[in-house]
């Protein structure tokens, strides 16, 4: 049904893939593994036609074909129509302000009559279990929020081919395995699933073959036993994440006081009291539901938010919203908002204008960015970016450093890495809060972790 043919890609110098050559099947559930910055991003927007429809500044050679039709060669609305596409940040395929209206808009373009679209948006939200999401402003949305609104809005034109680019990385643990017994009933009407994800347990059950990439190469091809089958030298060996469902292991926190106190906290989006405290070296996980205001508290700590009550007090003082500000800094859920510059390099001096050419080199090599050092941060994969916006965070030297969502998008490698640097930040005295659902990230590094019931 799919078919790629010698394909090769690069960017100016940067080589994304080589020699790929493929054939996915028509109903078939293919899971895309492999590093950050392997090339499964990519590999998917060669099958939607974004390469090289909108991204028409690399050189492509060979071949990707759709039931024939060479993608390169079919227009970009006759490839919608047979292809649904949820993308690893799913703001950058927003259109409306409003959630009703996004999951309409694909709908609208073909032309569907009003009440037809009226139906399937009911529908679409009854199926995936989303109806209180319906008439919301896209913009108060959690992360996890939005991407289930970018999952219904593929949905809601039954397409025939699913192009999933790491669409659990927000999820709670609840909507992934939600998400399991969606994939499941879409397979099961016969449509075919390409997914690129990291996070890899909530699909035991539903692939049928992986294929995984290294250096934008294929390098090895698995049936669903053969891949399930892997050691976990093996699987650690590839950079993949864990097969197994994870459970959080390590104590609730109960601390009330600290160098830093957070006061009766309430948000002006949810009637909720949050009272803790945190001590020089701590390292605390913030988990909950999509939605439950994780990211919102977050923000009234750091000062981006203003507080309907509470206190936020350091060292005995409370502090505004200016001295929180310079006192935090925030590694965002969307690392995009932080990004301004052409190059990896001139981040990180733009957050840290006096650190020396050396101490920069050696944050980057540690990252495995330093090849990339010179490259605008566009280029860069969405684990890459990640791992650029933690190098801002450290190098920027404030004491309390907040982390949201850090390993969306990060391989088991750079996972470790990241929680490497958690811990070295932890043993030099900063207060490090952790916003995440990664439960395998959680055990690994934090100390304590406040539940968020939204």
């Amino acid at each position: 049904m799919i078919e790629f043919i010698d394909v090769n890609y690069r960017v100016a110098d940067y080589v994304i893939l080589t020699g790929i050559n493929l054939k996915i099947h028509k109903g078939e559930c293919l899971l895309l593994a492999g590093e950050s910055g392997s090339g499964k991003t990519t590999l998917t927007k060669l099958i939607n036609g974004l390469i090289p429809h909108f991204y028409s500044n690399g050189e492509l050679s060979g071949g990707v074909s759709i039931q024939g039709e060479k993608v390169a060669e079919t227009e970009i609305y006759r490839l919608a129509e047979k292809i649904g596409s949820v993308f690893q940040n799913p703001k950058s395929q927003f259109f409306y302000t409003d959630t009703s209206s996004e999951i309409a808009f694909g709908l609208e373009n073909r032309g569907v009559p009003p009440e037809k679209i009226r139906q399937r948006i009911a529908t679409t939200a009854n199926e995936l279990g989303i109806e209180n999401l319906l008439g919301r402003n896209i913009f108060q949305l959690s992360g996890g929020e939005k991407q289930s609104i970018a999952f219904a809005s593929a949905y809601a034109g039954e397409p025939e081919i699913y192009v999933l680019d790491e669409p659990s990385s927000n999820l709670d643990n609840l909507s992934a395995a939600r998400l399991t017994k969606l994939l499941h009933y879409i397979k099961a009407q016969g449509k075919t699933l390409i997914i690129a994800e990291h996070r890899l347990n909530y699909l035991r059950s539903v692939i049928d073959r992986v294929v995984y990439l290294k250096g934008g190469r294929i390098m090895q091809e698995f049936t669903t036993e053969q891949f399930l089958a892997l050691s976990e030298r093996e699987r650690i060996a590839m950079g993949l994440r864990s097969l197994k469902e994870t459970r959080i292991t390590i104590p609730a926190c109960k601390a009330v006081k600290g160098e830093l106190c957070i006061e009766r906290i309430i948000s002006p989006y949810k009637e909720q009291e949050i009272s803790f405290g945190a001590s020089s070296g701590d390292v605390i996980g913030i988990v909950g539901k999509n939605g439950a205001g994780k990211t919102t508290l977050c923000k009234i700590i750091c000062g981006l938010l203003k507080e309907q009550s509470g206190r936020v007090i350091y060292q005995g003082k409370k502090l505004t919203r200016r001295q929180r500000q310079r006192l935090c800094a925030m590694v965002m859920q969307d690392v995009n908002h932080q990004l301004f510059t052409d190059s990896i390099v001139e981040e990180c001096e733009l957050a840290a204008p006096e650190a020396s050419k050396e101490k920069i080199d050696k944050l980057l090599q540690g990252f495995d960015l330093l090849p990339y050092k010179e490259v605008h941060p566009a280029v860069l994969s969405g684990g890459q970016r990640q791992r650029l916006a933690v190098c801002q965070a450290v190098l920027s030297g404030k004491k309390l450093v907040i982390f949201d969502e850090p390993t969306s998008g990060l391989d088991y490698t750079h996972m470790m890495q990241t929680g490497e640097i958690i811990q070295k930040l932890s043993r030099e005295g900063y207060i490090v809060l952790v916003i995440t659902h990664d439960y395998e990230f959680l055990n690994l590094v934090c100390h304590s972790v406040i539940q968020l019931n939204g």
